[in-house]
């Protein structure tokens, strides 16, 4: 069992682990996506209008913030210059007002297919192979499943 002091060692923490390891591949992914003119957070908007369908699929500004993981506060400003770019149209609910929703326009569906390679090209030269990653991605979807249904600490 670890002394008191191991516990506390930055490289004995998990959150430590997860942090740097983001932060690895986010830079990775910067270079890729200048090439689109897209931020990381911009690129993660665009996976889910993309997985969402084609131009005119909407998707509630709701959802999209709990797909990943953001508040609206973080992702109206996201939204807001992904529109300026013409990119997204975000449209208020003539039902319900207080629901925006939003959708990729046609240059926005366009940029999906310039984006295609990115994941391959993230990877290579890693040497780390696929099964790998792919491990990694689902134990780690497995760790966020059982940390979320806990909910948060002060939630106990």
């Amino acid at each position: 069992m670890a002394s008191e002091d191991d516990m506390l060692a930055l490289d004995n923490q998990l959150c430590f682990a997860l942090y740097a390891a983001n932060r690895a591949v986010t830079a990775r992914y910067r270079p890729l996506l200048a090439e689109l003119n897209l931020t990381y957070p911009q690129y993660l908007v665009m996976l889910v209008l993309w997985e969402a369908g084609q131009e005119g699929t909407t998707v509630r500004v709701s959802d999209l913030g709990k797909r990943l993981r953001l508040d609206s506060g973080t992702l109206t400003p996201l939204l807001k210059r992904l529109a300026e770019r013409d990119l997204v149209t975000r449209l208020r609910d003539t039902a319900d007002e207080r629901v925006v929703t939003v959708a990729p326009t046609e240059k926005g569906i366009a940029m999906r297919q310039r984006a295609r390679d990115i994941p391959g090209r993230l990877l290579c030269g890693t040497g780390i192979d696929q099964a790998r990653i792919v491990a990694l991605r689902e134990e780690l979807r497995s760790v966020l499943s059982l940390l979320e249904a806990q909910g948060e600490p002060s939630d106990r």
